[in-house]
């Protein structure tokens, strides 16, 4: 049976999709409600930097509609370290702030490594074990985004899968581009829209997306962000590519 596929951006708050993005008349406390309407989902990039209080998860929540799914940067006090193997107390902080209140909401965690972190089989290892698999009677899903060529390793893609853990497709000239079956969904993030075309990607470049997409879903769930490279046209590219998949 095919996954679904939740299509969306970086965030919500960015001051240059007013009057792109978001009508000018558009009130920023109704940035998420308009954004989770035109999207299917968001990843919120806030988590890396702080955390939330629950009143936080359960309204935003609150402000999206039914099928709307939420994924999330883990906090850089899990990831940011030399030993990974010792983020223990970081990362049952992370899960426990109050996530759970997305209910249905809630989708896959992105745990993004620093460019200098390289693989090191017995600390990636260790650090795979400290991963929950639920959080309260949640179910959690977890990837890995990382961002140096030593990760491209048999022996990591056999210990994300040993996990169901995905390792994230990362489509930037910067970053290894990884595109194995570890778990039972797909995590991708497209960073190369651009400025000089509307919709960030051209037509052709959006078709083939599409078409991969469509291919992960096979495999599960599909979880496509538009990130980084020209910003600005990033929710004009995921609502083209959510027009070709329907």
């Amino acid at each position: 049976m095919a996954g679904k596929t939740y299509v969306g951006i970086g965030g919500w708050t960015f001051e240059p999709w007013r009057g792109v993005f978001y009508p000018d008349n558009l009130t920023q406390k109704r940035e998420l409600e308009y954004a989770s309407r035109k999207l299917t989902s968001i990843e919120i990039n806030g988590t890396y930097y702080s955390s939330f209080k629950p009143a936080s998860w359960a309204k935003w929540k609150s402000e999206t509609p039914d099928g709307f799914v939420f994924s999330m940067k883990a906090s850089r006090f899990c990831t940011n370290r030399r030993v990974l193997a010792e983020a223990k107390e970081s990362v049952e902080r992370f899960v426990n702030q109050g996530l759970v209140e997305l209910g249905d909401r809630l989708g896959p965690i992105n745990w993004q490594f620093m460019g200098t972190k390289k693989f090191d089989v017995e600390d990636i290892a260790a650090f795979l074990k400290l991963l929950p698999t639920q959080a309260g009677k949640l179910p959690l899903r977890h990837a890995l985004e990382v961002r140096n060529d030593t990760f491209k390793d048999e022996r990591f893609y056999d210990l994300c899968r040993k996990h169901n853990v995905a390792i994230i497709f990362a489509h930037d000239p910067d970053f290894p581009e990884i595109d194995e079956p570890t778990a039972d969904f797909t995590y991708a993030r497209l960073m190369s829209a651009e400025d000089k075309v509307k919709t960030g990607y051209k037509p052709a470049d959006l078709d083939k997306w599409a078409k991969k997409a469509k291919a992960w879903t096979k495999k599960g769930d599909v979880f496509i962000y538009f990130i980084s490279g020209a910003k600005v046209r990033n929710p004009a590219a995921a609502q083209a590519l959510i027009e070709r998949l329907s």
